[in-house]
């Protein structure tokens, strides 16, 4: 899954690295969960915006930016989004890291061809 680059304003915002080693458990419902988080995500208070991608190795990114640390907090206890990162534990990742981090400075090249 991808989801393209992220519209983030101008720094600072914070972002949140998920890094995951998916099994080979539920693929199917582990897919329609992934996309029922970032649309639910989206529509939280604080949401900057999302990227994702995973190789057909099961290894995947996914960066979500935020306004700051409270909207972070506030989608980490999310009673829907809970449950399903405790299910993410236990059964579909082999491994993940989480880091967050404060975004003091950003910048990209756009190419029109």
């Amino acid at each position: 899954m991808s989801t393209g680059f992220a519209k983030t304003p101008a720094p600072p915002y914070w972002l949140v690295s998920f890094t995951s080693q998916r099994n080979d458990v539920s693929a199917d419902a582990y897919g329609e969960a992934a996309e029922r988080m970032i649309a639910l995500a989206a529509t939280q208070p604080g949401f900057l915006g999302v990227e994702s991608v995973r190789g057909d190795d099961g290894f995947g990114i996914t960066l979500s930016y935020w306004k700051d640390e409270a909207s972070i907090a506030a989608w980490r206890q999310h009673a829907e989004h809970t449950p399903v990162r405790e299910y993410g534990r236990a059964h579909w990742y082999d491994h993940f890291e989480v880091r967050v981090a404060k975004v003091e400075r950003a910048y990209g090249l756009r190419t029109h061809r």
